[in-house]
């Protein structure tokens, strides 16, 4: 393109110094001519004239929706570049009838979520939560023979972006992987480092099982309590998903009887309840939802996002384009 595209920040206010420091802005607006106002909404008399211009709209977390009523005051639109994960309540079917371009952070976005799990799969491995515990009330050591990670099982349930990553970084570790996933054949799973097998032989035989697969309809409560009851004893799950791809009633349940442990960024409700059990059961670690990009992280997604608008303005395909036929098989 020889003029730079009209862009414009849709975004919660304080998202965009997050997301691009000053030589960031900087690299930005050698690519687009980019509007001072961070858009919070779409409705006012001057969100419009912003929109009015904008060929390309970058988006983020705080973003209200992209639908009909904001797509008949933004002629120009012609795409939506999206500096975090899912876009299924930002992006509405108007967009993709239009034919506007979107595309994702996601991939990004789910590289501090591998490194979250692969640090949790390491930690459970040798039992350092427990042994934690233990060692705050004893004078000595009290190990297992179970504790350790070579040629430790785990499942990975999902090849999702996040599963993938994953994947990636248990390469160079002794681990035994096994993939559920019923989208990868059998030569994809070897191809990414894994043996595949279906959900219940994962579960049976992998003594930590983390899960990365998308909060659909398909998938709710996919984790019940009979593939529970699959988890050999001493088993832990890791959840970095959604929290709806698990019966958390039925977890509470199985964690009670002190017979396997979890890792849950993720809980449903999120956050858990002030009175879940969930924050007290000895055997669980709960974190409130950190495996994404915080802090220096979120930088990321701005590179992420300034790589797309170079592609954007040389005429090149987005490397993250959002497929709108997958959308319901994706998170």
């Amino acid at each position: 393109m020889d003029t730079r595209p009209v862009a414009a920040l849709a975004m919660a206010r304080d998202l965009p110094t997050r997301l691009f420091d000053d030589d960031r802005r900087a690299r930005l607006a050698e690519l687009v001519d980019l509007h001072d106002t961070v858009l919070t909404e779409f409705g006012s008399p001057d969100a419009r004239a912003v929109l009015r211009d904008t060929e390309v709209l970058v988006t983020g977390w705080g973003a209200p929706p992209v639908d009909a009523d904001a797509l008949a005051h933004a002629p120009r639109l012609r795409a939506v570049v999206h500096t975090a994960g899912t876009i299924k309540h930002l992006i509405h079917a108007e967009c993709w009838e239009r034919g506007i371009r979107v595309t994702t952070a996601a991939n990004a976005n789910g590289v501090p979520v591998a490194e979250y799990t692969l640090a949790m799969i390491m930690l459970a491995g040798k039992d350092a939560f427990a042994a934690a515990r233990r060692y705050q009330h004893a004078r000595g050591w009290d190990y297992s023979d179970a504790v350790g990670n070579y040629r430790r099982t785990v499942g990975v349930v999902g090849a999702s972006r996040v599963g993938r990553h994953l994947l990636r970084m248990l390469q160079p570790f002794d681990f035994d992987v096994l993939l559920s996933d019923p989208y990868v054949d059998a030569g994809e799973a070897r191809r990414l480092g894994a043996t595949r097998r279906d959900l219940d032989e994962t579960l049976a035989a992998s003594s930590i099982v983390t899960l990365h697969a998308p909060s659909t309809p398909q998938t709710r409560h996919m984790i019940d309590k009979r593939r529970l009851a699959l988890l050999p004893d001493g088993a832990t799950l890791i959840n970095t998903a959604r929290g709806a791809v698990v019966d958390e009633d039925a977890l509470v349940t199985e964690l009670t009887t002190g017979r396997i442990g979890a890792v849950l960024d993720v809980t449903d409700p999120e956050p858990a309840a002030p009175d879940s059990p969930l924050r007290t059961l000895p055997n669980v670690v709960l974190t409130p939802h950190i495996a994404g990009s915080l802090g220096n992280e979120v930088a990321r997604l701005g590179d992420a996002a300034i790589a797309e608008i170079g592609r954007y303005r040389a005429g090149e395909s987005f490397a993250e384009e959002v497929d709108a036929a997958r959308l319901n098989s994706t998170a």
